[in-house]
């Protein structure tokens, strides 16, 4: 039987561990990200940096999750692919190398076509700040890595870029 919230739909109300596997029920998790999370862009990208450089990639991706669905139409993809980049991460975690680079280009192909997004000026730069170029770049090659040379290849650093361009 899943679980469902007050309208009926499937919600998952078991304890997550660190990397957002399920717990039994009864057991103690780790604090999730509220259903109803909502932030304007810098406060999403700043906790989800946090969460990053925590060790808690499923984490940081519910807070990207929730920015991907209140963004406006024409920023929906770059916020899906900053969630599945730390889902790449999640499955970096949980050990599955073949999801983690599943999802690693999954993120790099909607990410990089941000790179173009003209603003004042003549410059390019992506919304918000958003470290487009470096992050499409770091998910193809850490996916390239991990097939070449497995796990084992990444580090942590790997696993918290960061996603905002210094100011």
């Amino acid at each position: 039987m899943r679980d469902r919230d007050e309208v009926g739909r499937a919600r998952n109300a078991r304890p997550r561990d660190a990397y957002g596997r399920p717990l039994p029920h009864g057991a103690v998790g780790e604090e999730r990200v509220p259903d109803d999370y909502a932030a304007e862009p810098a406060e999403a990208l700043a906790e989800a940096q946090r969460l990053l450089d925590a060790d808690r990639p499923f984490h940081a991706h519910e807070v990207l999750e929730a920015a991907w669905k209140a963004a406006p139409e024409a920023e929906r993809a770059l916020w899906q692919g900053l969630a599945q980049l730390a889902v790449g991460f999640t499955h970096v975690r949980r050990g599955n190398a073949r999801g983690a680079c599943t999802l690693l280009r999954r993120a790099a192909d909607r990410i990089a076509p941000y790179t173009d997004t003209a603003v004042p000026h003549g410059s390019a730069a992506a919304p918000h700040g958003i470290a487009v170029a470096d992050l499409a770049g770091t998910a193809r090659e850490l996916a390239d890595r991990i097939e070449r040379d497995g796990l084992a290849a990444v580090t942590d650093a790997d696993l918290a870029p960061r996603l905002a361009q210094p100011i």
